[in-house]
């Protein structure tokens, strides 16, 4: 059983110079137990959360024998970035496929729409408030430029994930990850996070 620290350390593409455990022939129907695999990693930064759960499993394929996954950060700039990647490449070699490459997709770029239903469900029940369903992500073109607004959202009440009230106040624009702001409910005076609508 290898460590943890040991599976972040192996490359992201690699094939082991060990006797094949998944012929390649018979990827094709294994595609979909690669992706159920895929899924279940945890992410580093909120561990309730699965990858699947984030929204941030593009697509999972086997090209030439190769399991390709692809994954789409929540920031560009994400430092769970390698460590997801590390994690998703050491669960699937685990589970007997040889040959593994994880491909990091940014366009289009990850929406928090993405996040399932039972992801915001978990993130409420761990005291995080999920980010709006906005409903409004937009499919650019390949190299069309991602607007960017640079000013200070507006103060709107945030139903506190301890006692539902909307009576909240934003403490700070900074959470422990740049994905999270801080809250604190003056209902029940409990402070929060929620995960930022992108």
């Amino acid at each position: 059983m290898r460590s943890e620290r040991a599976a972040r350390a192996i490359p992201v593409r690699h094939k082991k110079n060990v006797p094949d455990r998944v012929a390649p022939a018979a990827l094709g129907p294994d595609t979909n137990r690669a992706r159920r695999i895929v899924e279940a990693v945890a992410d580093p930064e909120l561990p309730m959360l699965t990858v699947g759960d984030l929204g941030i499993l593009r697509d999972v394929s086997v090209e030439d024998g190769k399991v390709v996954v692809s994954i789409t950060p929540t920031f560009s700039g994400c430092p769970a970035v390698a460590e997801i990647r590390g994690d998703v490449y050491g669960r699937l070699v685990d589970a007997g496929f040889t040959d593994v490459e994880v491909r990091t997709v940014l366009n289009p770029p990850w929406s928090s729409d993405w996040i399932t239903a039972e992801g915001r469900r978990k993130l409420a029940a761990a005291g995080i408030a999920p980010p709006d369903s906005r409903g409004s992500t937009i499919v650019r073109p390949a190299g069309a430029a991602v607007p960017l607004t640079l000013t200070t959202a507006p103060e709107r009440g945030l139903a506190c994930p301890a006692c539902g009230s909307r009576d909240t106040e934003r403490t700070a624009a900074f959470g422990s990850t740049a994905c999270k702001d801080l809250y604190r409910c003056r209902g029940c005076a409990e402070p929060f996070e929620h995960i930022r609508e992108v």
